[in-house]
């Protein structure tokens, strides 16, 4: 008989950390290898983890709605054979180095669901996590990210007293420094070195109380009378704490243009049916926006970045995430790597299994990653036109608006005239603190123009 541990995985480079939503197994129970043992969520997507033997469950380590360390050991499986023993890191001197390539990534999407930091995995009786204060410090996103947003330096927070498990700073470690220097105390430093208790139990989740950048609630008697309470699902709480943050983070300013897309709608028209037959795609307006997109990116590469402190990170990838609406109501943005290396069938492919994937609950970590800015489809609702929330930590993002038919005036060398055309506007949100106005503008009205001379002859 051998004791196999199976690990919570690694769900993407800078997540560090996942929630576990339900376990399908108990102990005592018999499990097949690649057999769902339990679900797992993180701020990007949910993801089942199998088995990685045949075997009895002897031992969960933690509880649903614990929130645990990427590569912490969350249960023990007896299996029948003699199957080797993973070796896993299940210490934070392990997994620290890994949290620390990312300190200086500004990250958004991990950040805001959880009240407290990364409980510690139970120590396997072979392997005792051990910590030292004067070593490697692990920093939850959570804690990474509120250090970014208040400018709290590398330097400050090696020197923040970790009142969280075995000295790791917590939210409330971090909140209570900023305010205190805010209001000009010093705030005492951390010891030299420190020897940190383990606890024998992970601390549970409180998922009912405030967290970093909270949505307005408001007091009184707005729950009185006839009314229905209902309690926001964990993915719409995510997406209120992001939409919070990022008008926090970025001073928001919204352009308009009106862009006349009668030669696209046509020659969509035109060649929809046989794009289908003969790639197996239906074909979309998606793939023709975000192929205009890519060509005005290029032109204009400054909307392609991220900020960091008082640094302009330009991207060289063009990776162009797609908001998404679920069947639930809720929206993720699964993102189109590379985009300016696919033709028009090779994006058509990209967006229509990505949608379908989000919408069947089948997206992988990845696909949620690295977007370099975002388009949103406003119009699929029916609207005409919308002042979208910059996907942090992007400083761009396009909305289009429904197309309709409207009159418009003709120019041209024979004098004006009134036409039926297939109208569309266009809204760019853009970070102030990055993107001027004038840059706003022309990039908007060169994707307007981009759209509106579509070659009407276009081969794919």
């Amino acid at each position: 008989m051998a004791i196999v541990e199976l690990v919570m995985p690694k769900m993407g480079e800078s997540i560090m950390e996942a929630t576990i939503l339900r376990w399908h197994k108990k102990p005592g129970d018999q499990v097949k290898a690649d057999e769902t043992v339990l679900e797992i969520a993180t701020d990007k997507v949910d993801s089942e983890v199998p088995s990685i033997a045949d075997g009895e469950i002897t031992e969960l380590l933690f509880a649903e709605n614990e929130v645990v360390p990427v590569g912490a050991v969350i249960a023990r499986i007896n299996t029948t054979g003699n199957a080797e023993i993973p070796v896993a890191p299940t210490t934070f001197e392990e997994i620290a180095p890994a949290a620390q390539q990312h300190h200086h990534e500004i990250i958004t999407n991990n950040e805001g669901h959880h009240q407290h930091t990364a409980p510690e995995p139970v120590a396997a009786q072979h392997a005792e996590p051990k910590f030292s204060t004067s070593g490697p410090r692990f920093y939850s996103p959570l804690v990474l990210t509120i250090a970014q947003q208040e400018g709290v330096s590398f330097a400050e927070l090696e020197n923040i007293p970790g009142s969280g498990s075995e000295g790791r700073v917590t939210k409330k470690d971090i909140l209570e420094y900023v305010a205190a220097r805010q209001q000009g105390h010093q705030p005492a430093a951390r010891p030299a070195a420190a020897t940190a208790v383990p606890e024998s139990r992970p601390v549970p989740v409180e998922t009912s109380k405030a967290v970093a950048a909270p949505v307005p609630t408001y007091n009184g008697s707005s729950s009185s009378g006839n009314v229905e309470i209902i309690e926001m699902d964990r993915m719409r709480r995510l997406i209120a704490e992001h939409m919070v943050r990022s008008k926090q983070t970025s001073p928001h300013v919204t352009s308009f243009a009106e862009a006349d897309v009668t030669h696209m709608v046509k020659w969509r028209d035109k060649v929809k049916k046989d794009f289908e037959q003969r790639e197996g795609e239906k074909l979309t307006f998606t793939p023709l926006f975000i192929e205009a997109l890519v060509k005005c990116i290029k032109r204009f590469p400054l909307v392609n970045c991220s900020l960091e402190g008082d640094k302009i990170i330009l991207k060289k990838d063009i990776n162009i995430g797609m908001a998404t609406a679920l069947p639930s109501g809720n929206l993720i943005v699964p993102v189109i790597r590379n985009a300016d290396m696919l033709n028009l069938v090779g994006l058509t492919r990209q967006v229509n299994q990505l949608a379908n994937a989000a919408r069947t609950n089948r997206l992988k970590p990845e696909d949620t990653q690295n977007g370099t800015f975002t388009l949103t489809n406003v119009g699929t609702f029916g609207s005409l036109a919308g002042t979208p929330i910059i996907n942090q930590p992007q400083v761009a993002i396009l909305a289009v608006g429904a197309i309709k038919k409207r009159p418009v005036v003709i120019e041209s060398p024979e004098g004006d005239s009134i036409a039926i055309r297939h109208m569309m506007y266009l809204s760019l949100s853009y970070d102030h603190r990055i993107v001027d106005g004038a840059l706003g503008s022309t990039f908007l009205s060169a994707v307007a123009q981009e759209l509106e001379h579509f070659d009407p002859e276009k081969v794919y």
